[in-house]
């Protein structure tokens, strides 16, 4: 990054933050502390109001806004397709809201950049793969989590009956197709994350929650309880199509002399199985005994049926 990309981003981050400290943004920006201090003069001497207070960093001075920016026909490209990406991912309300800002952007464009990132977008799309949610579920943990309101809702792990939970929603992750909550809950003192498509009845309840300036809406399985090691072995031929069609808990992979083997990490091998039995042949339970022989019972069950 160029000096003068570096102070507009600088810009940006003080815009969009509180105090900063010095140290924060050399982290930031991968520079020293002196660089952040000539940075900051040089905007000063340019007219931007940065206010400096000794012990608690800089901020830009209340009410300052920025000249209207320009993009390159690469940024709006990446933004277009971005909001393209919302509009079929997202609920209903987002996926409006996204393609209005898409056609604002466009609006903003000089005609002759215009025309060239619409020839551009004739030739890229980007179309996420299917959710599986329910459009009025998110909606609601969309709402919920803004508004800091807890929500219930009826579990249904593979294989396991209903179970009713009371959380604290933090925040909405979309990862391989499937929309997570992850959320709080109060009952095992512990963040958890909840797939949408398995949840049932939830409701947004009146009462609130006072968020732990400490809680951080990430998604980390090695975080969580996932003490069973699952270890499947395919055919080498098959690597490429297991890699298409990874699953949510998978950790490892490597290809070895006798084939490629895939490691995931679960609670519970019934959250794995549907995906183990949809390969069929191709997969080989190398661990846990259980899971081979949960494999060998639903195997059998077919047959019987035939």
């Amino acid at each position: 990054m160029n000096r003068t990309d570096r102070l507009l981003a600088l810009v940006l981050e003080l815009r969009g933050r509180g105090w900063v400290r010095a140290e924060d943004l050399a982290r930031t920006f991968e520079i020293s502390v002196r660089t952040v201090y000539r940075d900051v003069l040089a905007l000063s001497e340019a007219g931007v109001p940065v206010i400096s207070v000794p012990g608690q960093g800089y901020r830009l001075m209340e009410g300052y806004f920025l000249p209207p920016l320009h993009f390159t026909p690469q940024e709006a490209v990446m933004l277009t397709l971005g909001a393209d990406a919302v509009a079929r991912a997202f609920d209903v309300e987002y996926a409006g809201a996204a393609a209005q800002a898409a056609k604002k952007l466009l609006a903003a464009l000089p005609d002759e950049r215009r025309a060239d990132v619409e020839r551009v977008r004739e030739h890229l799309r980007v179309v996420p793969p299917g959710s599986g949610r329910k459009a009025e579920t998110l909606r609601l943990l969309r709402g919920a989590v803004l508004d800091n309101r807890i929500v219930t809702f009826v579990y249904r792990k593979p294989g396991g009956g209903p179970d009713a939970r009371q959380v604290y929603p933090l925040g909405l992750v979309h990862l391989y197709g499937v929309w997570l909550l992850v959320a709080f809950d109060p009952a095992q003192a512990a963040q958890r994350h909840f797939r949408l498509d398995r949840m049932e009845d939830a409701r947004a309840l009146p009462q609130t929650f006072t968020r732990d300036p400490e809680w951080r809406v990430e998604y980390r399985p090695e975080r969580e309880e996932r003490n069973v090691t699952v270890r499947l072995r395919f055919p080498a031929e098959r690597a490429r199509t297991v890699r298409e069609r990874p699953h949510l808990f998978q950790t490892e992979e490597a290809h070895t002399p006798h084939g490629y083997e895939v490691t995931l990490r679960v609670r519970d091998t019934r959250a794995v199985l549907s995906w183990v039995l949809s390969w069929g042949g191709d997969a080989e339970v190398l661990e846990p005994e259980d899971l081979r022989e949960q494999v060998w019972a639903e195997a059998r069950r077919m047959l019987s049926r035939a």
